[in-house]
Formats: structure tokens, sequence, C-alpha cells
């Protein structure tokens, strides 16, 4: 639980900053989803040619079940993507860390269980300093807080859905990120295809590729792509949709110190800080009432714990 969770937080943290650096030299975000996308699986299967991994075979009926799943994944990615093109680092992470919240409200209308009070305390605390370090943003972009928004939407619709599926269908996390990738691929290219960003995208991406500083961050941003997705999957299937937020949550802590003095950087204001310290604390207040919580119950039935096989 532990080891996914932080390597999660640790990918999740990198590929913000990857992804902004890929963003402010090539604003085609829906053609670098649909690489890295391909890429994942491409990773996949030649990774199971030869004999590095295993997965079972494909099934119509599972790659139905989880076309949800790829569908709010992909939403979330594309709006995450089109935000960074506004928003700066600091302020796209403070949005975006409205997600356990939003998990934790949604998991108590579907009837998953009042979570504690120690739990439910500590997220409202952790999204009180999203707003208060918001109040120091005095650069304003509607569409970037816009799209961050609706990314948030779908990031918490996705999680919920990739950790039901993987406890009831017994996937691995390996098996889930396949079916993403291959659903995806096709509803990416219609979408690039429809809105005319193909095929001058990839005319705009060979020119680019000409660049060697350029190569190096395309290609660091699709294999980061692969880590940040089996990472995600991974820790929400060992642990849960709450937890994996909780995760991105803390992550954001560092990436938003990072993001006041890298790529381009933002004034430091008063009013950041203080949300920032509020933030911390309700992150820290909520994996000590987790950890308190399991160490009241049997392990086997410890509420982050699924009923997924470890392989």
């Amino acid at each position: 639980s532990l080891s996914s969770a932080f390597s999660y937080g640790v990918a999740s943290m990198a590929m913000v900053f990857v992804n902004k650096a890929v963003i402010m030299q090539y604003v085609h975000s829906m053609t670098l989803l649909t690489l890295q996308q391909l890429a994942t699986a491409l990773f996949i299967h030649f990774g199971q040619v030869l004999g590095m991994s295993k997965r079972k075979d494909l099934s119509i009926a599972t790659a139905k079940k989880l076309l949800p799943v790829s569908i709010f994944y992909n939403a979330n990615v594309a709006f995450a993507l089109a935000s960074l093109k506004g928003v700066n680092i600091p302020m796209y992470i403070a949005i975006k860390r409205l997600t356990p919240l939003a998990v934790l409200v949604s998991g108590f209308l579907r009837g998953k269980g009042k979570p504690s009070t120690q739990v439910s305390l500590s997220v409202v605390c952790t999204a009180l300093g999203v707003l208060v370090a918001a109040l120091g943003d005095f650069s304003f972009d509607l569409y970037g807080y816009s799209m961050a928004l609706i990314s948030v939407f779908f990031q918490t619709m996705y999680l919920i859905l990739v950790e039901k599926s993987g406890a009831d269908d017994g996937l691995s996390s390996m098996e889930l990120m396949f079916y993403n990738s291959i659903l995806s691929i096709p509803f990416l290219f219609f979408i690039i295809v429809a809105t005319g960003e193909f095929p001058h995208s990839l005319s705009v991406l060979s020119e680019k590729t000409a660049s060697a500083s350029f190569s190096v961050i395309l290609l660091i941003s699709l294999v980061m792509g692969i880590v940040l997705n089996y990472t995600m999957f991974w820790c929400t299937i060992v642990n849960s949709a709450l937890t994996t937020t909780i995760v991105g949550v803390l992550k954001g802590v560092g990436s938003t110190t990072l993001g006041f003095v890298v790529l381009g950087g933002v004034k430091v204001h008063a009013l950041n800080v203080t949300g920032l310290v509020i933030n911390t604390f309700g992150g820290v207040w909520y994996s000590y009432a987790k950890y308190t919580q399991k160490k009241k119950l049997p392990r086997r039935v410890a509420p982050d714990e699924e009923s997924h096989p470890h392989k």
C-alpha cells in the first residue's frame, strides 16, 4: 500500500512539470495524449511478447465494461492538459486538490458508508487550504480555471470506476492500463480529426522534433505517461480512490513549491503560503486518521483494502 502510494505521488508530481514543459512548446494537447496512449499500448504489448509482463487475453465483455473508465480517463487528462495552457502550475494543482472532497461526497451518495469524522474533517481542511491559496492568485484565467474544474469532475468519476472495476473483476494494474489504452486510441483519433488538430499537429510535431531538447522532453513525456498510468491504477486498486486523490494532494505541496520558480514561476503571495500550510495539515491529518482506523480493524477487512489479489 505504501509503495504504491509513494510511486504514484512521485510520478504524478513529475508528470505535471513534464506536460507543462511540452505544452509550452507544443499546444496540440489532444495529439500529445493520443501519442501517450499509443506508447502505453505498444509498451505493454511488446512487454508481453518478450515475456516481461503477463496479462489475460482481451475480452469483449470486459472491454465494454471498462469503456466508461476509458472515456472518463481521457476526458480528465484532456481537460487537465487544456487548463495548463492558461493556468500556472501552483494554481492548477490547487484546483485539482478539490478532487478528494468530490470523491468523498460521491462515495457517500453511492452508499459506500459515512467516513469517520476525522477523515471527513481532514479532507474538508485540505479543500479549505485550496480556496485560501486560490485567493492569492490575481492572474485569473476563466478558460484555464473552467478546464481544471471540469477535469476534477472527470477525475473523480474515473477513480471511482477504476476502484470498482479492479476490485470486482480481479484485473491487475497492467491489464486495466492496457484496456484503457486500447479503448482510448480510436476515441482520441476521432477527436483530433474532428477538431481539425490532425494532421496539422503531426507536421508541427515533425518540425519541433528537429530540436534535440524538445525530442528529449517529448520522449520523457511518453515514458512518464506509462509510469503515471501504472502507478495510478496500482494505488487505486491496492488502496482506494480517496487514498489516491489524497496522495495527489500531498505530492501537490512539493509541486506547488517548485512551481513558483520552475517553468516561468509566479509571484509568492502570503495567502498562497497560508493555504499550503492548511492544505498540508489536512493531508497529514488524513494520513493519521486512516492509520488509526486500520489499526483498529483486521487487516483483511481494512476500509482501504480491496479484494483484488496481489500478484
